[in-house]
């Protein structure tokens, strides 16, 4: 009798016990499923099959490189993804935040011949993580996916490293060295500093000097003075970088970034600076002087800044990244060295989108 007694007593904990799972199971499902990602990003695509020479040769770590692509600068993104896969024989996986209207486009051009073996996850951004933080009036400065880059954690949840790319750049060589680049402890990322690097030995006519905080940051405003941060500080270029997940969800920088965001709406803490940058200037707040640096060849830019040729071919050839950071883009009517982004442009299959120098080109000769 006392085994029974024994055995009734384990059976009831036994039906306890998967009670109390089931229920807590039920619970997970039903929060889980009621409760979408704050930022609505939901993956679209995903590829998960690495391609079988990397699986032969062993380099199946994977390397999460993010972009942002918008619909009118699709072609960028798209050359930029090529040229870094066309150099790599690494494991690398593209995240791709785009908007919802962009989807569509976005994967039809993927499925191109020299696009198909990429390995991608398409995310769709919802602006509206951005209200409160961004004045959306200013059409002309609020783009949504500039933002992206805030974000990172939640963009490559399981990542412990990513890459971040602009639209605007072209890779001629393997991006695994970037990938590789050494952070200090307890630093989240590593940008190319502006005033030690290659790009910053000609200055940018007509802008000023983007060289230092005081061209990003409105230094009359007591907010910015009471951090304390030197005005001839030296500048980080954010259109690449690399970024230690681990460190970026200790530190809480994309609440860290959100802040400053909030902040600048209500006190115009940088809107109106010489740089007129409103992506740049959180970060700089953020990370000064709390970032590793990332090799200069690695990020030689300002190619975009003027329509003339600031660099000699020797040295663009031997550059490792290309950034063609300002108003002059290779897709567009004037831009320097663009027959080398061209190299690894694929057209667009629907034919929305068209190099606007090729057209100007053709009428000019008719």
């Amino acid at each position: 009798s006392v085994n029974i007694s024994i055995l009734i007593v384990a059976v009831v904990i036994f039906l306890l016990v998967i009670h109390h799972n089931f229920l807590s199971l039920s619970d997970f499902l039903r929060r889980e499923l009621s409760d979408p990602s704050p930022l609505g990003l939901q993956p679209i695509d995903f590829i998960p099959a690495a391609p079988q020479r990397l699986t032969d040769e062993g380099n199946d770590k994977e390397i999460s490189v993010v972009i942002a692509a918008s619909d009118e600068r699709l072609g960028g993104a798209i050359a930029a993804m090529n040229s870094i896969y066309q150099h790599t024989r690494s494991n690398v996986v593209f995240h791709i935040v785009t908007l919802n209207d962009t989807v569509d486009h976005l994967r039809m051009w993927l499925r191109s011949a020299p696009l198909k073996n990429m390995r991608y996850r398409i995310l769709d951004f919802d602006p509206r993580v951005l209200e409160g933080k961004v004045d959306s009036q200013k059409a002309d400065t609020f783009k949504p996916l500039t933002f992206a880059r805030f974000y990172l954690p939640s963009l490559v949840p399981h990542a412990e490293k990513v890459i971040y790319v602009d639209d605007d750049v072209i890779v001629q060589d393997d991006i695994v060295e970037l990938y590789n680049t050494p952070l200090k402890p307890g630093h989240a990322a590593a940008f190319s500093d502006d005033c030690d690097s290659t790009s910053s030995k000609v200055a940018v006519r007509g802008a000023g000097n983007q060289y230092n905080y005081i061209g990003f940051l409105d230094y009359k405003k007591e907010t910015i003075r009471k951090l304390a941060m030197k005005a001839n500080t030296c500048s980080f270029n954010p259109g690449v970088f690399v970024a230690n997940l681990t460190e970026w969800k200790l530190q809480n920088i994309t609440k860290q970034l959100e802040k400053w965001m909030a902040l600048n709406v209500v006190e115009e803490l940088y809107s109106k600076t010489l740089a007129g940058s409103i992506t740049t200037p959180p970060l700089l707040i953020v990370f000064y002087k709390q970032h590793s640096s990332i090799d200069p060849m690695w990020n030689v830019r300002h190619l975009g800044s003027s329509a003339g040729k600031r660099y000699s071919p020797q040295f663009v050839e031997a550059a490792k990244l290309l950034h063609w950071n300002g108003h002059f883009k290779p897709w567009g009517r004037t831009a320097s060295y663009a027959e080398v982004w061209e190299k690894w442009y694929v057209p667009d299959p629907t034919g929305k989108f068209n190099l606007i120098r090729r057209h100007s080109e053709a009428y000019e000769a008719k």
